[in-house]
């Protein structure tokens, strides 16, 4: 449980939102806060571009996906897995859909 603005937020065991409907800026934040990371512009990008896919697809994008949208948006020289990895260095589908208040992913491909 993690509380925001005085709203109680249900997590799991893990730390991930347990309704993804839960997420805003704030919780965001204060799940950043809790895996040591500064959210940055690029760190929102990858954050935004992961909430965007799941509420058009309602599926978490693959790493892959992520790159070719931060390549056409963000450039070339930081779509990179290792650029990606510099963002969320436990792994993109941990970190990065944690923040996104996405709940754990059942396989974690998305790092692959």
């Amino acid at each position: 449980m993690m509380q925001i603005n005085g709203k109680e937020i249900p997590l799991d065991n893990e730390g991930y939102l347990l309704d993804p409907k839960d997420w805003n800026q704030d919780v965001a934040e204060q799940l950043a806060r809790t895996l040591e990371i500064e959210m940055t512009d690029d760190h929102w990008f990858v954050v935004k571009y992961v909430r965007d896919h799941y509420d058009l697809t309602t599926c978490i994008p693959e790493t892959r996906h992520a790159l070719k949208e931060m390549k056409n948006t963000l450039g070339k020289e930081r779509a990179t897995r290792k650029y990606l990895y510099s963002l969320f260095p436990y792994g993109y589908g941990q970190m990065a859909c944690k923040i996104a208040g996405m709940r754990k992913p059942l396989k974690l491909l998305l790092d692959l």
